[in-house]
């Protein structure tokens, strides 16, 4: 796994280190975007050195893809180390209307310096960061409620730091988006399995037979009801004695994913089981749960 993963990093990342750590002088705060469906493994670890004391509010993106009520503990256990939290979607609206009151809140004592100042009407500056395709230019769009921010359904789309200002009326935001930012090596090969599922990694450079049996186990342990229910497998002890990549081979077989000669077109159920989970097809499912290691280490 980490052999293949290490192949798709661009020399643009320490680049990009720099550059936030520059643009930060620029801003009031940050939002940080991280992947509702696998929280911990979504967040840079370099980011709170990068971040240092700048406000920040932590939100838990493609909260109609994960499992509602793990979110509702991960959004708390956010709030219990860093203060500002919340679960949003960028492409179905959920609690956006949320965002520049909490912002607002968090700077409050700030805003009140300006206006004692007589600075009436200057505008938020937010800095958006995250690690690749876990949404940022779509949040930025969304927010914005105009299509400023170039967006991609892959990763990496993001090279140039670009100012986008909320036209919405009351808000008084400029957004700084950045691009991606994701650390160079994978230590934890669960972290690297985490990101590779949900599409943090472009596909082309995976194994995505592998990837899809990891998912496989992952779902059979986590989410048998749901893995079951989607596919056809009446319950999933009927199984317990397949290996995960047996059960993907099941799938495809249930799915009619066949080559000539009857042979099960295992490349076509990965890539088909992948795209359903990342469509939450198969669910609202989350990979990670909230532990005793914290979020921000």
């Amino acid at each position: 796994m980490e052999g293949s993963l290490i192949q798709w990093f661009p020399g643009h990342m320490a680049k990009t280190r720099r550059r936030i750590r520059e643009d930060l002088k620029l801003v009031d705060a940050v939002v940080e975007l991280l992947d509702a469906r696998i929280p911990l493994s979504s967040r840079n670890p370099d980011i709170k050195s990068i971040l240092g004391t700048k406000p920040t509010l932590t939100l838990l993106n493609k909260a109609s893809l994960a499992d509602p009520v793990v979110t509702e503990m991960w959004i708390a256990a956010i709030r219990q180390e860093s203060g500002w939290a919340a679960a949003v979607d960028s492409i179905t609206g959920e609690s956006f209307s949320k965002i520049v009151p909490t912002l607002t809140s968090m700077l409050s004592d700030k805003l009140s310096r300006w206006r004692e100042r007589g600075m009436i009407g200057r505008k938020i500056k937010v800095m958006v960061v995250g690690i690749p395709n876990v949404g940022k230019s779509t949040f930025i769009n969304k927010l914005a409620g105009a299509r400023k921010a170039k967006t991609e359904d892959r990763p990496g789309v993001t090279r140039d730091i670009q100012w986008v200002e909320v036209e919405k009326k009351g808000t008084g935001l400029l957004l700084l988006d950045t691009p991606g930012v994701l650390w160079p090596k994978f230590e934890d090969r669960t972290t690297g399995e985490n990101l590779a599922i949900t599409g943090a990694i472009r596909d082309s450079v995976l194994d995505l037979e592998s990837i899809a049996t990891v998912l496989c186990g992952r779902l059979r342990a986590m989410y048998p009801d749901a893995l079951c229910a989607r596919y056809g497998l009446r319950e999933i002890s009927t199984f317990a004695d397949l290996t995960d990549y047996e059960l993907l081979l099941e799938i495809g077989r249930r799915r009619g994913f066949l080559l000539r000669g009857g042979e099960i077109d295992s490349e076509r159920t990965a890539s088909v089981f992948l795209d359903e989970f990342r469509a939450a097809k198969i669910g609202r499912i989350t990979l990670e749960v909230p532990c005793d290691v914290p979020l921000y280490q």
